[in-house]
């Protein structure tokens, strides 16, 4: 069963920017946009497990610091050519605070 949880506030997220949040089942980035939106995906690139948090937020993609692939903050999946998913997880915020469903 699956809940919502209080993570962090909105401004403890740089605006095109990340925060790590620590889980037993490996990292989650959560990610926030130039217009205040947060997405929430495993902290792992599909294609060698680079740290997406590291990597550059531009629009509503991530670019993975280690070889440039670029992948789309809604769904996890990497831009055509590549081919490969982040799993992602529920995020929103409410009053300033980021909720998380885990």
């Amino acid at each position: 069963m699956s809940q919502w949880k209080a993570i962090c506030r909105l401004d403890d997220i740089p605006r095109l920017g990340a925060q790590v949040l620590t889980h037993p089942e490996g990292d989650i980035a959560l990610f926030r946009t130039a217009d205040d939106r947060v997405f929430a995906l495993r902290d792992k690139c599909p294609h060698k497990g680079g740290p997406l948090s590291q990597g550059i937020v531009h629009g509503e993609q991530v670019t993975c610091p280690l070889h440039g692939w670029n992948l789309a903050l809604e769904t996890g999946e990497a831009c055509a050519p590549d081919v490969g998913c982040a799993k992602k997880f529920p995020a929103r915020v409410e009053g300033g605070v980021v909720l998380l469903e885990l």
